[in-house]
């Protein structure tokens, strides 16, 4: 291969690499996200406030389009046809028998009551959450991962667990792994 031919290839592959980084990275800013207020950091690791937030929830079962009902009900798919933007991050919890995948719905709007019965809007509660923040794809053992480093910090920092830990997710499928923003989260009863 000649230099110049090289040289094109790599011009290329460097523009095409910066279009989808710029691409993965814009779509993540022009979503909403959960607002909350963050109280302590360490690294990949933080204690944060959230308020009460109003999210659409819809259980999660192994093979079902679980993220295709929320996302129907924010096209439009609800009492009042009404179409509302997409947040970050898509929040999972639970285990097998009583998993689910919600939606935080944007603030300060009111939320249109669901059609489908698997669907439903609920409010969480305000909390103080420990937060551990990773890239990669979705997988069991990359959470498993991700909670057992949240958990070893939280023990060394004194911050026990006050409730079941919630995955949240914030880029779209088409996002390259290592630029993923995942995030594990664990209620706690103290903060410092």
């Amino acid at each position: 291969m000649n230099n110049t031919l090289l040289y094109t290839v790599l011009l290329l592959v460097a523009i095409g690499g910066g279009v989808i980084l710029t691409a993965c990275g814009g779509t993540r800013s022009r979503s909403e996200s959960a607002p909350y207020e963050v109280v302590r950091t360490d690294g990949d690791f933080e204690v944060r406030k959230y308020p009460e937030l109003v999210v659409v929830e819809t259980p999660r079962r192994d093979g079902d389009n679980s993220f295709g009902r929320l996302f129907r009900y924010i096209s439009g798919d609800n009492t009042a046809a009404q179409k509302i933007s997409m947040t970050t991050p898509v929040f999972m919890a639970g285990e097998s028998t009583n998993a689910t995948m919600a939606f935080v719905l944007p603030q300060g709007k009111p939320a249109p009551q669901p059609k489908g019965a698997d669907v439903t809007v609920k409010t969480l509660p305000a909390g103080t959450f420990a937060v551990f923040r990773y890239s990669g794809r979705r997988n069991a053992r990359r959470e498993a991962e991700a909670l057992a480093r949240l958990t070893a910090w939280q023990q060394r920092e004194n911050l026990p667990a006050a409730g079941a830990p919630v995955y949240g997710y914030f880029d779209p499928p088409w996002t390259p792994p290592f630029l993923r923003r995942n995030e594990v989260m664990v209620p706690v009863a103290v903060t410092r």
